[in-house]
């Protein structure tokens, strides 16, 4: 018997009248795959160790194939991470939490939440229901539902209290790189505002473009920068507006650091490789939290 975590255990009993158990496979004792499991039972929510019988078999969720000698094969597993995995690790490192910490929290081996990050996977419920509890969002997030509605659709908080921010901290929730607005008066004469994939390089934000695309408008202008973040649960968050000229970055050196520096390509894709710079002279920023006291 060989299994995978994530994989399902299935104890069809064999006693008269004895009902049928099965959990979640959430920590391996051995790199093959052999007994014995951590199992998370699906009736109870708890953790053993668990060594099968012969009336056990496991059950791969990637390959949907119960039971039997053909299901405990170990077939060959597919790289890259699943859509879960995904939105778990970017929630992770939003939250600035380590896997050992988030494993904890979650009440689950790092071994099985680096295999949810890294694997495509099929979690069970619960599973889900304790990564969101451990990272402050909600199950339907991880499962990426809503994505097609617009951020802030939850209700105020009873007593919110908008603050300013000040520079330094603007600075710091600006961060390396994202997805920020660049507010600009398009070639049409028309305001527009559209998002961009930016980094922060030397105090400067820049982004790359095509000469001919809507954010290529402010060049030469003085233009508006913003980039947010909204807690849904919490009904919580905060914005930052940079305000300053707008250049193209024509010194070939600097075109090279930058381009190597990028976390990121446009996400629209496309033939985008002017870079531009935005010197904010003005950073001001907005935060909604609960009141005190």
């Amino acid at each position: 018997m060989r299994a995978h975590l994530g994989d399902q255990l299935v104890i069809e009993r064999t006693t008269t009248g004895a009902a049928k158990r099965d959990g979640e496979i959430v920590g391996l004792h051995h790199e093959d795959g052999t007994p014995p499991y951590d199992v998370r039972w699906s009736d109870t929510d708890e953790v053993t160790l668990v060594f099968p019988g012969p009336d056990a078999h496991i059950h791969h969720f990637e390959h949907g194939q119960p039971g039997g000698a053909q299901a405990d094969a170990v077939p060959p597993r597919t790289p890259g991470p699943g859509d879960i995995g995904r939105r778990v690790a970017v929630e992770r490192h939003r939250q600035r939490l380590s896997r050992e910490e988030t494993a904890h929290r979650a009440r689950m081996s790092p071994g099985y939440l680096e295999y949810l990050e890294e694997r495509p996977a099929d979690p069970s419920v619960t599973t889900l229901i304790r990564l969101a509890d451990a990272l402050g969002t909600t199950v339907t997030t991880l499962r990426g539902g809503g994505m097609d509605l617009p951020p802030g659709q939850g209700q105020a908080l009873r007593h919110p209290q908008l603050r300013d921010i000040g520079s330094e901290e603007c600075r710091r929730l600006l961060s390396t790189h994202g997805v920020g607005h660049i507010a600009v008066s398009a070639r049409d004469g028309h305001p527009a505002v559209v998002p961009v994939n930016y980094d922060v390089v030397d105090d400067a934000i820049v982004f790359r473009t095509a000469p001919e695309s809507t954010p290529a408008a402010g060049i030469g202008t003085e233009v508006a920068f913003e980039v947010d973040h909204m807690d849904e649960a919490l009904s919580q968050g905060w914005s930052v507006l940079a305000v300053g000229p707008a250049s193209v970055v024509t010194d070939p050196d600097a075109v090279r650091r930058l381009t190597e520096r990028a976390h990121t390509t446009p996400w629209p894709g496309g033939a985008r490789e002017m870079w531009v710079s935005i010197r904010p002279s003005h950073l001001t920023g907005r935060r909604i939290a609960p009141a005190d006291g």
